[in-house]
């Protein structure tokens, strides 16, 4: 009847029977046939004013009661679910922890307890509380499913998936492969992401799971026709799946047909309203038709779906700044920022409605923490603080950033026009503005001159009054010399 979906009628026969395994089974039906019964008054609801968010099961806090005091690990981790749905997430989590420590072997328990955790933090000050040891196999493959969920894992989930795919232990899992794949995905390592993904492929070509990710990965390195042929393959396959609208969406939006895009996008959550890339995403397109009113509505629909996903934030940043509703924007950019700390664009995302907003002071401060998670080799943002420091009149710090785009470029072997604006301003900064190394500003300006950059001109003409300041200062130290040794000769012959 379970098998069936037939809820209230496995309730209905196991009402009078006592062990923990009928329990289980009755209240877990009582528990879906409710949920059943919540989406249907929902969607009756739909388009109208009285329409919550999501939907309301009111018999979540009787079943609660039903299993308040029990010590069956499945009735702790049914337990642990209705906590989790009424927000109490410091509890649901206790109890998680307690049903893994009756059976560890329940895989939903874990991927409940990683729905508990907000961000990748929490994930690291729990793992000592599990009771099992961090080098366990379901602790690790608990923390890269975990991370990959909040969507910030690092070099130590992949080199977890790569001990967990290795001939001691699961070689052929599709599922861990997945995960690495998704692993290179948030990582941004987009080449090897659809590597993996192609040996998934390979080894289960009737795979549906995850394909989102892949066309995901296919959209971001603009491969039209790898997209298109993978769309083609998959609706072959099936056409109900949520992931499959997406990838289809994802087609379209890739070709520019942001209208169709939207509506497999809509198809996707019509078959599944919690699934999020597609509220995500559709919001994506309505942006790029300059419809900000719906993108807010979808990125609305998202974050209800998943407070957790920083994406969801960063688009409602995205929308509003379009509007030119900067406070609005920063508040959303914030939230994102809180979730993927070390994320550059929402950092600088931040920085530039700081900046519109005349709010100087935070906008360098916003810019000063993009540079944490910022490569070696970038130059934009030192380019962009320098900018804000010498609207701040604090010259000093605009020539040292100044002066740090020069270094990188050199380093990196660039053309001198590419830098030549940077050292103009240096070499300005030390002439007129306090620096005094007339040396130093006359070494770039020479470099800079001898140039095919646009600046020839400004450092010809800088040239030659630093020479003209470099004579000057010469002739008057030689002055000063000649002086100082007057006086002492003559204060020799006195004595």
């Amino acid at each position: 009847m379970f098998d069936a979906k037939e809820f209230s009628r496995v309730a209905h026969w196991l009402r009078d029977c006592q062990s923990a395994k009928a329990s289980f089974l009755r209240i877990y039906s009582d528990f879906m046939a409710s949920e059943k019964n919540a989406l249907r008054e929902w969607y009756r609801m739909d388009k109208t004013r009285n329409q919550p968010h999501t939907p309301v099961n009111p018999s979540i806090v009787n079943l609660l009661q039903e299993v308040q005091n029990a010590t069956d690990p499945w009735l702790l981790f049914l337990k642990a679910i209705f906590l989790h749905r009424l927000s109490r997430r410091e509890e649901a989590i206790e109890t998680a922890l307690l049903s893994i420590a009756g059976y560890p072997w329940n895989w939903s328990v874990w991927t409940l307890l990683g729905d508990c955790l907000e961000d990748g933090d929490e994930l690291l000050s729990l793992i000592p509380l599990l009771p099992l040891p961090a080098t366990h196999l379901l602790v690790q493959l608990f923390q890269i499913k975990t991370l990959n969920t909040l969507g910030n894992p690092s070099d130590a989930e992949l080199t977890l998936c790569d001990k967990l795919l290795s001939e001691e232990f699961f070689p052929q899992s599709s599922w861990l492969m997945a995960q690495r794949a998704c692993v290179l995905y948030h990582m941004h390592e987009y080449g090897s992401a659809e590597t993996q993904f192609k040996k998934i492929r390979e080894l289960d070509p009737f795979r549906i799971d995850d394909i989102d990710i892949l066309s995901n990965v296919l959209y971001v390195s603009e491969k039209r026709l790898e997209l298109s042929k993978l769309a083609h393959e998959v609706l072959a396959l099936e056409r109900d799946r949520p992931e499959i609208c997406c990838l289809v969406g994802n087609h379209y939006s890739l070709h520019l047909d942001h209208e169709k895009a939207i509506k497999y996008f809509k198809r996707a959550t019509q078959l599944d309203r919690t699934y999020l890339a597609a509220w995500i995403l559709m919001g994506h397109e309505y942006v790029e038709m300059k419809n900000s009113h719906a993108a807010i509505e979808a990125y609305r629909k998202a974050v209800d779906v998943d407070r957790k996903d920083y994406r969801a934030w960063y688009g409602l940043g995205q929308a509003y700044e379009l509007l030119s509703m900067h406070q609005y924007a920063v508040y959303y950019y914030q939230h994102a920022t809180a979730l993927r700390p070390y994320d550059v664009r929402l950092w600088q995302a931040q920085a530039i409605c700081y900046e519109e907003m005349g709010r100087l002071r935070e906008a360098v401060e916003c810019n000063k923490r993009a540079l944490i998670g910022a490569g070696p080799k970038e130059t934009t943002i030192h380019l962009r603080l320098a900018k804000l420091h010498n609207d701040l009149e604090e010259y000093r710090e605009a020539a040292a950033y100044h002066q740090r785009v020069v270094d990188i470029s050199k380093a990196s072997q660039k053309t001198v026009g590419e830098f030549a604006t940077s050292s103009v301003y240096v070499a300005r900064y030390h002439l007129s503005q306090g620096g005094g190394d007339l040396f130093h500003a006359r070494e770039l300006m020479e470099v800079v001159a001898s140039s095919q950059s646009e600046e020839v001109t400004q450092a010809t003409d800088l040239l030659k009054r630093i020479r003209s300041a470099i004579a000057q200062k010469q002739h008057t130290d030689a002055m000063k010399a000649t002086a100082t040794t007057s006086d002492g000769a003559a204060g020799a012959k006195t004595s």
